[in-house]
């Protein structure tokens, strides 16, 4: 079965395709490791755990690399403010990253390459810029402007961008139409700063060469598959786009997948001005079963907005669903309920998730059946068909990552 997603881009809902004789090869921008993670980091990497597992139970091979951003200003900012350097400080907190999405049961990418190991390739990437001409210095940083496009091309870095993004602090939207697609390629700078030698002096080199660097060493260019945050859409993903245009002649990926953003008091969470909820404390609050049935809830292009109370009774219909489910499989009923129905709830929800990846679907469809299970509760498994019926569960436990029973 054809895993189906709508297209970022295009808008249109294509079919995923890997290169004949090849595994799969998605790239999902990774954190900026300055602080713990939130449920809104949560969600973007839910879904594509949800994607990825769909591939595998598909027997589909795949290649998964996913960034860690460890320099940058924000990076900078807190090191400088608890006395320790920038490096303590991402290492340390790409270690909790880690064990939260280990915790949430997020399968880890087969690659985690960090930014500051991949200076070499980053500056001979600015370095290939340079040689279009279209390198121009302002100040201490030098930004590549890229020549005009078709629309299509790219995404739109104009008034569509309200449709798509939310300007943070440091992150604006461009008033200027003639300049909004200029991204910085290099920033001069010295110790105790992030700092290396470079083709302008010392300094370092821009965020949006890094996920370039790193999927044309370990993917190559186009991947199959890209994807992260709405609000990464413009400047980031548009940047990796005109560098792979630039110098591949290509488009990043074949196809982009963006998640809608977590809300919480009406704006989007986010780490830079502490409107968040952490991670960890909503998987002590939950467990990863609770927070999955939770956030997976809507659809990946719906804003999800964060409410206590609906978190609270998501996490009591998972368990009443797994308990329920759990009670199923026990065995000894009349066979209303057995191998068969346990197949086709398996099938239903790998239809759902291969349409748009359709999480939302699949968690109806469980509830739905967990409470026609309670509306008869003669119609266990029978003793025979256990085997057989608690199988199938697994398979719909391994695409969603969701424990039942």
């Amino acid at each position: 079965m054809l895993l189906r997603v709508r297209d970022t881009l295009s808008g249109r809902t294509r079919p995923l395709r890997r290169r004949p004789g090849q595994p799969f090869t998605m790239y999902v921008c990774g954190p900026t490791v300055y602080a713990p993670a939130h449920v809104g980091h949560a969600r973007t990497y839910l879904y594509f755990d949800v994607m990825r597992r769909s591939l595998r139970a598909e027997g589909v091979p795949v290649q998964h690399v996913m960034n860690f951003t460890d320099f940058e200003e924000k990076i900078d900012r807190r090191a400088a403010a608890l006395g320790i350097s920038w490096r303590t400080l991402a290492r340390r907190e790409e270690a909790g990253f880690l064990r939260d999405m280990d915790m949430l049961g997020v399968l880890r990418p087969t690659h985690r390459p960090r930014a500051s190991d991949f200076i070499p390739r980053m500056i001979r990437v600015a370095s290939r810029l340079a040689n279009s001409g279209c390198i121009e210095r302002h100040g201490d940083a030098y930004y590549y402007y890229p020549p005009d496009r078709p629309q299509q091309q790219n995404f739109p870095v104009s008034t569509e961008l309200a449709e798509h993004a939310v300007p943070e602090p440091g992150h604006p939207f461009p008033s200027d139409e003639s300049v909004a697609g200029a991204f910085m390629v290099w920033q001069r700078q010295d110790p105790p700063l992030p700092s290396w030698p470079g083709p302008w002096g010392r300094g370092m080199p821009g965020w949006h060469l890094e996920c370039y660097a790193m999927a044309e060493r370990y993917l190559g260019l186009p991947v199959d598959l890209h994807g992260g945050g709405l609000d990464l859409i413009y400047p980031h993903h548009h940047a990796e786009n005109e560098i792979a245009f630039a110098l591949n002649g290509t488009a990043f990926s074949r196809v982009f997948l963006h998640t809608a953003f977590v809300m919480q008091n009406g704006a989007k969470m986010s780490k830079s001005v502490g409107n968040l909820v952490l991670l960890r404390e909503a998987l002590t609050e939950g467990g990863p079963g609770g927070l999955r049935w939770y956030v997976l809830g809507p659809p990946y292009a719906q804003r999800l907005t964060w409410n206590p109370a609906e978190f609270g009774r998501a996490i009591q219909e998972h368990r009443r669903v797994a308990r329920t489910f759990g009670d199923w499989l026990n065995g000894g009923g009349s066979g209303r309920f057995g191998a068969k129905a346990a197949r086709g709830l398996a099938e239903g929800v790998r239809s759902d998730l291969a349409t748009n990846l359709g999480t939302d679907r699949a968690i109806a469809r469980l509830r739905a059946f967990a409470d026609r299970l309670e509306r008869d509760p003669s119609g266990r498994v029978p003793r025979g068909e256990r085997t057989a019926a608690r199988a199938a569960l697994a398979t719909i436990e391994a695409r969603l990552g969701i424990p039942l029973g």
